[in-house]
């Protein structure tokens, strides 16, 4: 399927990669419960998801009764939460964090949440600088902002590349697109470390295109033990970084 430049990324019109990942994903309730539970305490008020996807981790929230809008630069997957979270959620929207008329489109949206959360979503992303920003735009003063992103430029491999991904994180680098925006980092992070092995012999070894849902299937069965290893290695390293900061 041809590909279609933007000059913030390049997408595939239907996304079939991200698609089946996010199905296989969505599989995983332990997986999905245990990020949850990594970026709910910053989390609150009238919240914000940039990318929602297939609604994963959206899901969470309106299971615990918490107010969110969600969203998404693609069209069938806004259909698709609309399909499945109209009733559950505040709003669906069609946001493009790094859209040329970003402030013209959504002004109506500025100040307007507490917490705003975006996850694995930067990396696609060319302009990562610029996205900051505009989600910084949508935050209320004290508002939160949270991102998670791939860590680790030497993971990158053929899942990466199928998924679009322009780079991975670390802390550090992460940190400073929150300090160049004038955000108080108030939490950084690595998150699930027992993943960076499953992902590097999958997508360089195996060269796979997609995560296995079989594979997601036995890990998701395993999420306790991986949650236990990461307290224990107190979130020093992880196949994900996540960064907190706050708009004052």
């Amino acid at each position: 399927m041809e590909k279609i430049e933007t000059d913030s990324f390049e997408f595939k019109p239907i996304d079939e990669e991200g698609l089946e990942t996010l199905e296989a994903i969505s599989q995983a309730e332990n997986f999905n419960r245990w990020m949850y539970e990594t970026i709910a305490p910053w989390c609150n008020g009238n919240i914000l998801e940039i990318g929602s996807g297939i609604g994963n981790i959206s899901a969470q929230f309106v299971k615990n009764g918490q107010k969110i809008t969600v969203s998404d630069i693609r069209d069938n997957y806004c259909s698709y939460l609309a399909d499945h979270f109209h009733e559950d959620v505040s709003d669906i929207l069609n946001i493009d964090i790094v859209d040329p008329d970003f402030s013209q489109k959504h002004s109506e949206l500025f100040g307007k949440f507490d917490s705003i959360f975006a996850l694995n979503i930067v990396e696609h992303v060319k302009d990562d600088l610029t996205a900051i920003a505009n989600c910084k735009k949508l935050l209320k003063k004290g508002g939160k902002l949270v991102i998670l992103v791939p860590a680790y430029q030497s993971l990158y491999n053929q899942f990466d590349k199928e998924l679009e991904h322009y780079r991975r994180y670390t802390l550090n680098s992460l940190s400073s697109l929150f300090t160049k925006n004038n955000l108080k980092i108030i939490h950084r992070q690595y998150f699930n470390f027992f993943a960076i092995f499953g992902w590097w012999f999958s997508g360089a070894i195996l060269r796979k295109k997609t995560i296995p849902e079989g594979q997601m299937k036995l890990y998701d069965k395993l999420v306790p033990a991986f949650k236990l290893i990461d307290k224990i290695l107190i979130n020093r390293i992880g196949i994900s970084a996540i960064v907190v900061g706050e708009n004052n």
